[in-house]
Order: C-alpha cells, then structure tokens, then sequence
C-alpha cells in the first residue's frame, strides 16, 4: 500500500477508488480474509461462535425525511445490522449497540422515533438495546453494531464452488419501487397502473425491510443428509448484482444469471426500471445463497418465494473483470447493474 506524495498533483480519492477497491486495499491492515464478509465470527470460550457486525446510516446517503419517518427508520436501521447477522448464518441475535450522531437541534420526538423503531425490530428478531454513544455533528447519523449466535455453521462469501446453483431468498426491486413511490419518481400513469397491493408491499420492503433469519432455518433444515456444511453467501442490501458479484469474486468463480429467472414481481417486470430495479436497486435484504444443486433444491422446496437464478463457474481465463454475465448469451450485464456505490 502506497502513501500519496506531498507533491502528487492529482492524489486519490475514494471516489475513484470505488468501494470494491477501497476494501480491498483496507483488507492489508487486517489478517487474511478478515474483511471478505460483511462480519466478523469470533470463538467464545464456551465453543459458540459470536458474529459482529457494523454499519452505518448517514443521513442524505441512506435516509431522508421525505422518503423515511423515524420509527421506521430505527426498524431499517436495525433490519440492515440483522440482515448482515443472517447473511452470517446467525439463528440468535444477542442485541446491537447503537451510536447516534446528530445536531443540536434535533427534535428530541425524532431521536425518540428512532430509538422505538429500534426497540420494535428488536422485539420482532430478539436482541436487546446494549448501549452505544452520542454526539453532536453537522449531520445525523446512526452506527450500528450487531452481535448474534451462528446457528448450525457459517455462511461465507467465499465457500461458493464452480457448479453451485445461485438461490435468491425472495424478490428484487421492490424496496426501489418503494422508493419511487414515496419520492413521487413515477410518472402518474405509470404510478397508477400500479396496483394498490403491489404499492404497498414495496413500500413495506422499503420502510419495514425483514432479516431473513428463516431463511437461514430452512437452508439448514434443508441440509441433505451426508453432506458437509458448505453455504457461500450474502445479503442483497447493494443490490442483486452485487451480492453476486461479492461471492463469485471472493470465491474465485464467475457467476452467470439466468435472464427468464430473475427474482422479479410479475407486475414491477411491466414497468420500463423493473429489470434494472431487481439488479442494481438495493435495499431488499435478501439472502443470495451459492449451494449444491442437491441442496439447492431440496432449499427451493422448502422456502416460499426462493428461486434458482443461475450458477456459479470456473472463473474467466482472458483477463476479463467481469464476473457477472447473462447465461444465454454470455454477455456483460447492462452498464450501471453493479448496484450501490458509497463514494460516487
């Protein structure tokens, strides 16, 4: 890792670095691997394995008061953190610490809203409130950190093999369309031919997002019998696209994407965004699962809402960075599917 020069004309920024390579260059100040996920799994004394976790919200970036009320703000902020526990493995989680960052004229109500969509997530998924720390800033701002119990064995981004079935937990694109809704992005005729059950449950998944923690329950309850626990994985909180992309890279695989199976409510497909929505829109905190076929559909059968969107291969040999492509035809998915960027 090289230091910029005091007489460097144009140094770095993160904006040009890019997430992807912003943590690849922050894994060198940490053992080996340490950073591949999006939590840490630590070995108790008494044999459990803790996982940790921490994200932050910052207001302008992933929030607004005009898409977004404070108590289900507290819930988002707190399903995110848990999102990351079941994306682990985790069955348990033991509570989240809380840092919260605003200006002093902030309304107490509003840091009260918070902190009770905070609570309510918390009694929904288990956990308790276990403290955390506060300050004054130019800005609002919630950091989050998460502990829970792995449950039968960790799911890691990097245990994805060529030949694994790629498993998405539930729809993509939903939480984006919430989004639209809210902001008034939608062109009234498009917004209109809507239904009222298809606006609601995208506003839903965008306010009130659900841990899949009983996704979690049913890959191991699916686990066939004789087989060793292998499950690469992780949440979709970046988008569709980019959970792919996170295990097939760190699982030294390319990923192809089944293009009649995409993850899709009928209805979102009709509008001119619903594709892109489901790649590249975010914030739907489900599971992307690499599995044996075996186990895959043994999991399909199971879980209500799962479906199969394509598989992992041997990675590329002709130097190409792409480790996402269609499966039909082999081409590069469209430009700007890579999903959710912080530094743009």
């Amino acid at each position: 890792m090289r230091a910029e020069r005091p007489d460097q004309p144009h140094p770095e920024r993160l904006s040009d670095l890019g997430e992807w390579e912003l943590l690849r260059r922050l894994a060198a100040f940490a053992p080996a691997g340490q950073l591949d996920d999006d939590a840490a799994v630590l070995q108790e004394q008494s044999g459990r394995h803790l996982v940790v976790n921490t994200d932050v919200l910052v207001e302008t970036l992933h929030f607004s008061d005009a898409s977004i009320g404070a108590q289900d703000l507290g819930w988002r902020a707190a399903a995110a953190n848990l999102s990351d526990l079941a994306a682990m493995g985790c069955r348990k989680v033991v509570g989240i610490t809380v840092g919260l960052v605003a200006p002093g004229a902030t309304p107490w109500l509003w840091v009260e809203g918070v902190y009770q969509g905070l609570t309510q997530a918390l009694a929904s998924y288990g956990g308790a409130l276990l403290g955390g720390d506060c300050s004054g800033g130019a800005q609002r701002l919630l950091a989050i950190t998460a502990l829970g119990h792995l449950g039968r064995g960790a799911i890691r981004r990097c245990d994805g093999r060529p030949g694994d079935w790629l498993i998405s937990s539930g729809p993509h694109g939903l939480s984006r369309l919430g989004l639209a809704l809210l902001l008034d992005q939608l062109p009234e005729q498009r917004r209109d031919g809507l239904s009222a059950d298809l606006q609601q449950r995208a506003i839903t998944a965008h306010r009130r997002p659900r841990p899949r923690f009983d996704a979690v329950a049913a890959v191991e309850a699916s686990q066939p019998e004789g087989l060793p626990w292998r499950v690469g994985g992780t949440d979709s909180s970046d988008g569709l696209v980019a959970a792919v992309a996170a295990i097939a890279r760190t699982s030294g695989c390319a990923a192809w994407l089944e293009r009649e199976q995409l993850p899709l409510d009928p209805e979102l497909a009709t509008l001119p965004e619903g594709v892109h929505w489901c790649l590249a829109g975010g914030e739907d905190f489900e599971l992307v699962l690499a599995l044996e076929p075996a186990w895959a559909e043994a999991l399909l059968e199971r879980l209500p809402g799962a479906s199969h969107i394509g598989r992992l291969a041997q990675a590329a040999t002709d130097g190409q960075d792409c480790p996402v492509r269609w499966q039909d035809n082999g081409e590069p998915l469209p430009q700007g599917s890579e999903g959710f960027s912080h530094f743009r």
